[in-house]
């Protein structure tokens, strides 16, 4: 079955995706007094409403060779909702509106914080073997004056989102360390996404020096063209939890069991087995999906009480 595709952008925060949400969700037949509820759906039991964190240039190139693996081994409607920012999809997750949804380990911490009941199904590996994970990088323009975290106080920093776990939590860490306050040293630049963050930074006119991914820098960023290879320049990397696929627990029983074992451990193969198209931007991102526990996120929960990050809490 088809995945169907709705992008959502707002200017204010979380317009979009709540209420669009809020929309699918007034579609589902109310079960009636007497009958016993034994799950629900975000918008109706035909259709699986999945949400996003606001990351790269979109959906159909990053992510949609998994979304569309999911409508076909499920056989539902998978109804993709980009939110407009991290808190709208924190917000989202806590009032029960989306099914499953791919996120980033500080989004789910802070709306399983916030009461949002959810489960990890799995973290994409990029490589065959490795550990899950991947890494914040601080980057520089070629070139720049800049060479440590400890020279990035009084100027101007990107970051992703005040959401973001690569893009602003970790990098709060890793400056608070450096005896820097991410709030009053230097001037914060949220960019909205890993790609602009990445861009702006090699461009060197509003930010000095940046937060992203290791993904974006050093390979998609180049590919979509943001930035040219050697326009950035790598002065600090940290591990960071792997991004987690996740599904509601509101799902029924037989739903959440389906997911768990069709998403678990698949791979490209598995994927492309579907007659699936694998886009090169893809490949950046995902090898296989392995199963994780919730505890997998506790050194997530260690950070925000280390930097007393209010975005730990919805």
């Amino acid at each position: 079955m088809k995945s169907s595709l709705t992008r959502a952008f707002a200017v204010t925060a979380g317009i979009a995706l709540t209420f669009g949400l809020a929309a699918c969700a007034t579609t589902a037949e109310p079960a009636s007094s007497t009958e016993e509820v034994t799950g629900s759906f975000a918008k109706d039991e035909n259709t699986l409403v999945m949400g996003m964190v606001p990351d790269q240039q979109s959906v159909e190139n990053n992510f949609q060779p998994l979304v569309d693996y999911i409508a076909a081994v499920t056989g539902k409607e998978v109804e993709v909702i980009e939110s407009t920012n991290y808190a709208a999809l924190v917000e989202a997750a806590i009032a029960g509106r989306i099914d499953i949804g791919s996120f980033s380990g500080f989004t789910y911490v802070a709306a399983t914080n916030g009461g949002a009941k959810l489960t990890p199904i799995g973290v994409q590996i990029t490589e065959e073997g490795e550990e899950p994970g991947y890494e914040s990088l601080a980057v520089v323009p070629a070139g720049s004056d800049i060479t440590s975290i400890a020279d990035m106080a009084g100027h101007n920093i990107c970051f992703v989102d005040p959401g973001s776990t690569s893009g602003y939590l970790y990098p709060s860490a890793e400056l608070l360390a450096a005896g820097i306050d991410p709030e009053t040293d230097i001037t914060p630049v949220f960019a909205g996404g890993h790609d602009v963050s990445a861009q702006k930074t090699a461009q060197g006119v509003e930010c000095d020096a940046g937060f992203a991914e290791d993904a974006v820098v050093e390979t998609t960023g180049v590919q979509q063209g943001l930035f040219a290879e050697g326009d950035l320049e790598v002065i600090n990397r940290v591990t960071v939890p792997g991004a987690p696929v996740v599904m509601s627990t509101n799902l029924p029983q037989d739903v959440q069991d389906e997911l768990m074992s069709s998403l678990q451990n698949i791979t490209l193969t598995d994927i492309a087995s579907e007659g699936i198209e694998i886009t090169d931007a893809f490949k950046a991102y995902f090898y296989e999906l392995v199963s994780v526990e919730d505890s997998y996120y506790d050194s997530v929960r260690k950070v925000c009480e280390e930097t007393g990050a209010a975005q730990c809490q919805p």
